[in-house]
């Protein structure tokens, strides 16, 4: 796959692959519009830009994020490509990953018309592991050395996103506890905007090589061969994924700003500054230690974290419940969606 007009050869001749590469694509536009609002949440709904310019941001920052991180570490990718094995059969593994996507999407919509910031990580997680059980009838096809960096990913992602949201903006309140309130505004909406911008990085980083680790997997798939030990991620791929994701963001990611910028914790300009370098540095963490992880959660919970720097109960703990709720429902739904449509698509095709 070394140029995008191979690619498209490919596709054009194998129906299935066709089918599951558009149905990847989909789970990335449908991640834009649920998960990459979060990154430029609270840079929004503090005034720092608008949500055009903002979305803007979001797609070029997206991009390089893929770029630089996969140029200096594609484990995350490996990570998942490695995580379920979906057989020898080439016909029954492209029909069976193309379910699993398929129940992405529709888990993801669902909580996107409830204003709830779900992971389209942890849904991607959990739709590829509920497919491979139904292909293999058993959990042989679930590589548990891989999975349980999930489980790390999930503890130390909220661990520091909450831990380091509360550090960083308790650090910032002394530092400027003598300022002049006024006076600091034009400081922090600058460095609100570039730590913005380092979380759409980090985005980018995280979720872009999940995405295409998954689109490899369906090209190396469709020909009955094992990926490479090495994988090489064409710029051509990294570049599709970066617009379809920003494409996401533009069309639906006013809910969850509002959601998370705004409905959990009333920020001000600091704190959404320490919110998204708390955030950004969590992700960096997982990225570096090869764990996939949600920018949702690294996100929500630095915001949390920022909140309780005055008082725990600045928290909107309604809307801290839904989120909560929505994550610990995600495994085993988005799971049980997948081997339910992957048992379907067996039959049918």
């Amino acid at each position: 796959m070394n140029s995008i007009l191979d690619f498209w050869n490919q596709m054009t001749a194998n129906p299935l692959l066709f089918m599951a590469v558009a149905l990847t694509l989909g789970v990335i536009l449908v991640n834009g519009w649920t998960d990459a609002p979060n990154a430029i949440a609270t840079c929004v709904v503090t005034r720092c830009m608008p949500p055009k310019a903002a979305i803007l941001m979001a797609a070029v920052f997206n991009f390089l994020g893929v770029f630089m991180m996969t140029l200096l570490n594609a484990t995350v990718a490996e990570t998942i490509t490695k995580m379920v094995d979906f057989g020898s059969d080439p016909n029954q593994a492209i029909i069976a990953l193309s379910a699993a996507l398929f129940a992405i999407v529709l888990w993801a919509t669902l909580a996107w018309v409830f204003g709830i910031p779900t992971s389209e990580s942890h849904a991607l997680i959990a739709g590829l592991t509920g497919s491979a059980i139904a292909l293999h009838g058993s959990f042989a096809g679930v590589n548990g050395g891989e999975w349980i960096k999930v489980v790390y990913g999930i503890f130390i992602s909220v661990g520091l996103g909450f831990g380091l949201g509360w550090l960083v903006c308790k650090l910032v309140t002394k530092a400027f506890a003598k300022a002049n309130r006024l006076k600091t505004e034009p400081f922090f909406r600058g460095a609100q905007i570039a730590g913005a911008a380092s979380m759409a990085f980090m985005h980018g980083a995280q979720d872009g090589q999940k995405f295409m680790g998954v689109i490899l997997l369906c090209v190396y798939m469709s020909k009955g061969q094992a990926l490479p030990s090495d994988i090489s991620i064409p710029i051509w791929l990294m570049i599709v994924c970066s617009v379809v994701m920003a494409a996401g963001t533009a069309m639906g990611g006013k809910k969850i700003i509002k959601s998370v910028g705004m409905d959990m914790v009333k920020l001000e300009k600091y704190q959404g500054f320490s919110a998204d370098i708390a955030a950004a540095i969590s992700l960096l963490f997982c990225s570096v230690f090869s764990l996939p992880v949600s920018t949702t959660h690294a996100k929500t919970t630095s915001i949390m974290g920022v909140g309780a720097v005055k008082r725990v109960s600045a928290i909107n703990f309604g809307v801290v419940k839904e989120m909560v709720l929505t994550w610990v429902l995600t495994f085993p739904g988005c799971g049980l969606v997948g081997f339910l449509v992957t048992k379907l698509f067996l039959m049918i095709f």
